[in-house]
């Protein structure tokens, strides 16, 4: 029992890194879907940028459908382009309303976190408005 436990903990880790940067792409894209809806946040945004996150939300989560088994490096790199599209919108946000203070906090933090370790709720989790949410996918 203990010969198949270690002959499959290398497929086990490889399946646990999938669903884990799967379901951080998830959350992080329905967390800032959900920002956008938010008026503390999306309203005060210039339309264009609000615009523009939740169109690489949208790409996000479609490609996330079209690809339900992807590799965890593709997540990831889908995550580290959404990435780029927000944070620096996000960075511009914080910086003309003084911090999560005047704004009354990010709904679960700023998703994701920033890269570097900047400003940082660690990892999404708000829900998304109208009862879709991220799907959570279990690891044994």
């Amino acid at each position: 029992m203990v010969a198949d436990a270690e002959k499959f903990a290398e497929e086990d880790k490889k399946h646990s890194e999938r669903v884990a940067a799967k379901n951080g792409l998830e959350g992080y894209a329905y967390s800032l879907k959900t920002s956008m809806d938010d008026e503390k946040v999306g309203g005060k945004l210039d339309p264009a940028d609000k615009d523009a996150i939740n169109a690489a939300c949208k790409t996000a989560l479609n490609w996330l459908e079209d690809n339900e088994n992807a590799e965890a490096d593709e997540f990831e790199e889908q995550k580290k382009t959404l990435e780029k599209v927000a944070n620096p919108i996000m960075m511009k946000l914080y910086s003309q309303g003084g911090g999560p203070e005047d704004m009354g906090g990010m709904p679960g933090g700023m998703p994701g976190g920033m890269p570097g370790g900047g400003f940082g709720g660690g990892g999404g989790g708000g829900g998304a408005a109208g009862g879709q949410g991220p799907k959570v996918e279990e690891v044994d």
